[in-house]
C-alpha cells in the first residue's frame, strides 16, 4: 500500500519520506576506503541527522568496505520505524580500495547477504544496482542479467524494493521491462545535468530521482555565480546549489553527505530557502554556462 505523500516528501518504494536524506558514503576513511578518521563523530552525525527528521539514509557495503553500515547499525539500532535506509549492490573493493565490478549471481546474493548482515536488517528496504560497465560514468550495455538476479532476491522476500543507479535511459527503460523500478540513483548537480530528460521521464510516472554528488563530489561546485546568488540571498554556495535541485523537479530526493554535524545542520536548512524566480534564471545562466564551456 502507497503512503500518502505530504509537503516536502516523495514516494520511495512505498513509504513517504521527506526530500532531504543524508549519504553516508563520507562515513568511511579516505577514498570511501577504511574506517573513519573519528568513529564517535561519524556516530554523531547520523544520530542529529535522524534527531532532525531524515528519515531516507543512502549507504552501500562497499562503502570502507563494510565499516558505513557497522556504523549505520551502531549508531541507530534498533531502527525508528519511518527510517529508510537505501543500500547499493553491483561492485567490490580490492586490497588498495580499487572499485571493481561484481555482477554475477553468486556476488550479488552475496552482498545482499552482507548488507543485511552488517546492517542487522532481516530484509532491505531498496537495492540498487549499480552498474560498472565504466567506474567513471554510465555506459550502455545490457542490464538483463543483473538486475533478474536481484529481481530473484526481492522475490526470495530478502529486497522489498528494486532501485537502478549510474545507468543510462536506455538502461532504465530495460530495467522497467524487467521488474518495477523503484528509483535511479545519477550523477547530477546544478553544473552536472545530462540526465535532465530522465528526470522529467521519471518525474511523469512518479519515479523518485536520487541525484549523487549533488554538490560536485570531491570537487565541490565553484561558481561566481553561485556565489553571488548565494551571498543575495544570505546562505552558503552549497545550501542554494540543495535548494535548486528542490526546487528542480518534485521527484529529486536529496542525499548530502558529510562527516560533520556542523555541516550536517547546513545541508538540512537546505530545505527551507526559497528561491525567488530571479535566482532561479541566473542559477540556470550558472548551468547553461557550464555545458557551453
Amino acid at each position: 500500500m502507497s503512503s500518502t505523500q505530504t509537503p516536502g516528501t516523495f514516494t520511495l518504494g512505498d513509504r513517504a519520506v521527506h526530500r532531504l536524506g543524508y549519504g553516508a558514503m563520507q562515513l568511511a576513511g579516505a577514498g570511501v576506503f577504511g574506517p573513519p578518521r573519528d568513529r564517535e563523530a561519524a556516530v554523531a552525525v547520523l544520530r542529529e541527522a535522524v534527531a532532525n527528521g531524515v528519515d531516507h539514509i543512502d549507504t552501500s557495503d562497499f562503502y570502507g568496505p563494510h565499516i558505513t553500515n557497522q556504523v549505520i547499525r551502531e549508531a541507530l539500532a534498533p531502527y525508528p520505524k519511518d527510517l529508510v535506509i537505501v543500500t547499493k549492490i553491483g561492485a567490490r573493493r580490492d586490497g588498495t580500495g580499487g572499485w571493481l565490478p561484481a555482477f554475477s549471481p553468486a556476488e550479488l546474493a552475496q552482498a545482499v547477504h552482507d548488507n543485511l548482515r552488517h546492517l542487522g536488517l532481516e530484509v532491505l528496504e531498496v537495492v540498487n544496482l549499480r552498474l560498472m560497465f565504466d567506474v567513471h560514468g554510465p555506459a550502455e550495455g545490457s542490464i538483463e542479467a543483473p538486475l533478474a538476479a536481484l529481481a530473484d532476491l526481492q522475490r526470495q522476500g530478502l529486497v522489498r524494493h528494486v532501485g537502478l543507479s549510474n545507468v543510462t535511459a536506455a538502461q532504465v527503460a530495460e530495467g522497467r521491462r524487467i521488474c518495477r523500478i523503484a528509483c535511479v540513483q545519477n550523477h547530477y548537480n546544478l553544473v552536472h545535468r545530462n540526465d535532465d530528460a530522465l528526470i522529467d521521464a521519471l518525474a511523469r510516472d512518479g519515479i523518485p530521482y536520487v541525484p549523487f554528488f549533488p554538490l560536485g563530489g570531491f570537487s565541490p561546485l565553484q561558481s561566481s555565480g553561485l556565489s553571488d546568488v548565494a551571498q543575495r540571498l544570505g546562505a552558503t554556495p552549497m545550501q542554494v546549489a540543495l535548494a535548486w535541485l528542490l526546487r528542480r523537479s518534485p521527484n529529486i530526493l536529496l542525499i548530502p553527505g558529510t562527516s560533520s554535524v556542523a555541516h550536517l545542520r547546513e545541508n538540512l536548512a537546505a530545505a527551507k530557502l526559497e528561491l525567488p524566480a530571479d535566482a532561479m534564471d541566473a542559477l540556470d545562466r550558472v548551468a547553461g554556462a557550464s555545458a557551453a564551456g
